[in-house]
């Protein structure tokens, strides 16, 4: 699984079209080996990322749960803190 890619499910405030986007284009790249595609291959790329971002717009929308959102912030912090412990940058 790419790194890059962060859980969009859940989030107050809710997820917005620009993080789907971003998403799903670095789906793409990790599926195809490209982080800038070719002439000859930018037409599929860009039919490959708008096809993920409705799929995952799609899934997100779909989504039930009963839990209540988590804060933006403090997720963001408490990766920070684990990635300090990880990487002993504490």
């Amino acid at each position: 699984m790419c790194r890059n890619i962060k859980t969009l499910f859940n989030f107050a405030p809710p997820v917005t079209d620009d993080e789907i986007h971003a998403s799903a284009l670095q789906f793409v790249r990790k599926l195809s080996g490209f982080n800038t595609p070719s002439k000859i291959n930018e037409a599929a790329f860009a039919l490959a990322v708008t096809q993920v971002s409705d799929a995952a717009r799609n899934l997100l929308q779909s989504l039930v749960t009963l839990a209540p959102p988590k804060d933006r912030d403090e997720e963001r912090a408490r990766l920070q803190l684990q990635s300090a412990k990880r990487f002993n940058r504490a």
